[in-house]
């Protein structure tokens, strides 16, 4: 559990993250989108794209252990996920996230988030558990947002999960692989 002794001030999640080469393939199109809507914002760096599964921080250290423990309670299979749209989220004024979401190809990582906020919530972390979820992957943030728009299937076999260390950076601290 040092992992969280390096953690003051960073914001820490659990978050499932694509292989290189699918990452690489998120930023091509990234940037291609980019152009295609005349977005000024920056692209989200390969090594930081991800899906948000649970967010961490500001919990105290009991917690995180709890976090932690829920996240090695955890077995089920290597899943796909699958993202066939892009669109514009509401954000703070002139910050809109452009992300990538999707529907039938994200139900497997949907009922794995449910698994793993069943864990929390059998570790006392109910109330973290039953957080709203929206999967998707940030691919910029612009003063501009767009309308949702179909783009060719993009996803990748999730094999593990990991806990993200974000300041100045993405570290990852942790990786659960999946198994059963």
């Amino acid at each position: 559990m040092d992992e969280f002794a390096s953690c003051s001030g960073a914001r820490l999640f659990l978050a499932a993250v694509p292989d290189a080469g699918t990452a690489e393939r998120i930023h091509q199109l990234a940037g291609v989108l980019k152009r295609a809507h005349q977005f000024d914002g920056r692209l989200i760096a390969r090594d930081r794209l991800h899906i948000s599964l649970f967010a961490l921080s500001g919990l105290p250290e009991s917690h995180l252990c709890a976090a932690w423990e829920a996240a090695m309670d955890v077995r089920t299979e290597p899943f796909e996920v699958a993202f066939d749209r892009t669109a514009s989220f509401r954000g703070r004024p002139g910050n809109c996230p452009f992300v990538l979401i999707g529907e039938q190809g994200l139900r497997r990582l949907q009922s794995f988030r449910q698994t793993l906020g069943a864990a929390m919530a059998r570790r006392g972390l109910r109330r973290l558990a039953n957080t709203n979820f929206t999967p998707h992957v940030t691919l910029l943030y612009d003063a501009r947002s767009v309308d949702e728009y179909p783009i060719e299937p993009i996803g990748w076999m999730v094999r593990e999960f990991v806990l993200v260390r974000s300041l100045n950076g993405h570290a990852h601290l942790v990786r659960w692989p999946l198994w059963v």
